[in-house]
């Protein structure tokens, strides 16, 4: 886990009290994970931990953008994401990290690795459906959203819903629906 050694946190010499840590995560943090979703990463995460006497809460905040393809033309574009997590951490007689919200370390640990957590927020900010943003607003030029324009149904939605052109077919089993 040396590759993630930057975000090992040894807390055991931090005083009691609000510690701040700034981290700029590109492309090359998530090829640690094997992830390959990305193009590319800018993104900036500001963490805050806070220290008790017989705990500690972490305050993770990250945004920037993420070089993504569009699912429908398959074209990369840069997605704004932003996402936070709090997390406690407690103390116990073993590891547990059950709890999304809680973790449980052993007694006598002296520091954390927050790598697994900052993957997370930011895979799970992106949404599920990436869409170009030229597509909502008409502005993308795209041979896929030509040839997916035309091949699309032309008209059947407005026939259907007056009744006209509907295959005689439907309607023999549109009566076997009254038929009790």
């Amino acid at each position: 886990m040396r590759k993630f050694a930057a975000y090992t946190i040894p807390f055991v010499g931090l005083k009691i009290g609000s510690h701040d840590f700034k981290y700029e995560i590109d492309k090359e943090f998530f090829d640690h994970f094997e992830y390959e979703d990305f193009n590319s990463a800018n993104l900036h995460l500001d963490m805050v931990l806070e220290k008790k006497a017989t705990m500690m809460e972490l305050f993770f905040e990250t945004s920037g953008t993420v070089n993504v393809n569009c699912d429908l033309t398959n074209e990369p574009f840069d997605m704004p994401i932003s996402g936070s997590l709090r997390l406690v951490v407690n103390f116990g007689d073993e590891f547990n990290d059950e709890n999304e919200e809680i973790l449980i370390l052993p007694h006598g640990e002296y520091e954390i690795n927050i790598a697994q957590y900052v993957y997370e927020i930011i895979v799970l900010a992106v949404p599920q459906k990436r869409i170009h943003p030229g597509i909502a607003d008409g502005t993308l030029k795209s041979d896929v959203l030509d040839k997916l324009e035309e091949l699309s149904p032309k008209g059947t939605n407005e026939d259907n819903d007056n009744g006209e052109n509907i295959d005689p077919r439907w309607n023999k089993l549109k009566n076997l629906l009254n038929d009790k």
